[in-house]
């Protein structure tokens, strides 16, 4: 993952479905992975979540797999 940063200082990245270097929206969100344990409230992991702002594609990518 390569992340360089605009004149305005909006990240680029590679979009997959552009086929290019475009702007990102970069945020982190936690995700609870395991509703079944009784202990979920505590289990949640950080994931990347990225959106092309010029064709909305987004992805997730688990912080703990990058």
């Amino acid at each position: 993952m390569v992340t360089t940063a605009t004149a305005d200082n909006q990240p680029s990245e590679r979009c997959d479905n552009c086929d290019a270097m475009t702007p990102h929206e970069v945020t982190v969100k936690l995700v609870t992975e395991s509703e079944a344990d009784s202990n979920a409230v505590f289990s949640r992991e950080p994931y990347r979540v990225t959106k092309c702002q010029q064709c909305g594609a987004t992805t997730e990518q688990r912080a703990n797999d990058m």
